[in-house]
């Protein structure tokens, strides 16, 4: 017997009946040969890790716009952050831990230089819009290894799909919204819960929030600390799904109110800050400038994907902005459109 094989019936001995088995994936876009060792999840994970969207994470935006500070968080943290949340509730509700990941650490690799201000801009000047989780589902499918993709698995593509929340609800009612695997939708609570408590903690990091700012409601449901309130938030969501038998992802009703409270405390007091909305406004510039300007040079663009070449115009400048880091965005910028000192010879 193949290891692949001993791992999924290990699955299929341990995990929920209502977990995704991995030797049950509906499959992939073009078919494959399956891996000797591992599962199709865990190489689905692996690919992930191995991607190059996936480093550039490190120097792309969370929150706050190239902090010079060691501790703020970037999207690569904040990924990681997710990944580890959502892995603890899969394996508390013995669901696929390895699908989980795999969705976790996939779900950003779509998102655009300076945060959601960069896929503010981009909304307004693609002729279609742009959502960054779509492009990340575009990332993997489509943009990874110069046109081939990653050639992931139906879960993990859905999962990545219908990560994203904004400012909807946090547990989908649409049916369209959410996950067909318990595990996607894992992902897509742990997102927020990721984010409300470290965009906390970069904020009073960065003065645009002190501790006694977060209102006493608040705090008294979910904890006074980082921890304390991941702990509070975790828990609740595991003894609530265990109680509807994982029938789908559950919060208490408290819990809950007090997360979409936290969120929208953080909306109105760091997201929407004056000093912050002052530097999204140079970064919207940046994006704008750019993307005006690789319409007019489409010739400009380093473009190795050759089935790229059948899109319009629009849609290259956007995969090729939405790939950047700020600090490559900010260098093409300085190229583009800053003067250099004459070189006197």
């Amino acid at each position: 017997m193949r290891l692949r094989e001993e791992f999924e019936a290990i699955e299929r001995k341990i995990l929920s009946p209502k977990a995704a088995f991995s030797s049950a994936s509906k499959g992939r876009l073009r078919p494959e040969p399956e891996c000797d060792i591992r599962t199709a999840f865990q190489r689905d994970r692996d690919r992930i890790i191995h991607s190059k969207a996936f480093r550039r994470l490190k120097h792309k935006t969370q929150v706050f716009l190239a902090p010079t500070g060691d501790h703020y968080r970037t999207r690569l943290t904040h990924t990681l952050e997710v990944s580890q949340i959502a892995r603890t509730i899969a394996r508390a509700l013995r669901l696929n831990e390895d699908l989980t990941e795999a969705i976790a650490l996939g779900h950003d690799l779509g998102h655009t230089p300076f945060g959601h201000s960069g896929e503010a801009v981009l909304n307004e000047l693609v002729p279609d819009g742009f959502r960054h989780y779509e492009q990340s589902l575009r990332v993997v499918d489509f943009l990874e290894k110069d046109g081939e993709g990653l050639n992931l698995t139906f879960e993990v593509r859905d999962g990545i799909l219908k990560h994203s929340i904004g400012e909807g609800d946090i547990i989908p009612i649409k049916e369209e919204e959410r996950a067909e695997t318990l595990e996607g939708r894992i992902v897509r609570v742990s997102d927020i819960v990721a984010y409300v408590n470290h965009d906390i903690d970069d904020a009073i990091r960065a003065g645009v929030l002190k501790r006694g700012d977060i209102p006493k409601d608040i705090l008294r449901v979910l904890g006074d600390t980082h921890s304390q309130r991941i702990n509070t938030m975790v828990s609740d969501i595991v003894r609530e799904t265990k109680k509807v038998e994982l029938e789908d992802i559950r919060m208490s009703e408290e819990v809950y109110g007090a997360l979409i409270d936290l969120r929208d405390f953080l909306y109105e007091r760091v997201y929407e800050n004056e000093y912050a909305k002052g530097e999204f406004a140079k970064s919207r510039k940046v994006i704008s400038d750019l993307y005006r300007y690789f319409l007019e040079h489409p010739d400009k663009i380093p473009l190795k994907n050759k089935r790229g070449k059948k899109d319009p115009p629009y849609r290259r400048v956007a995969d090729y902005i939405a790939g950047m880091t700020d600090r490559y965005a900010i260098m093409v910028y300085e190229e583009l459109f800053i003067p250099k000192p004459w070189a006197k010879i």
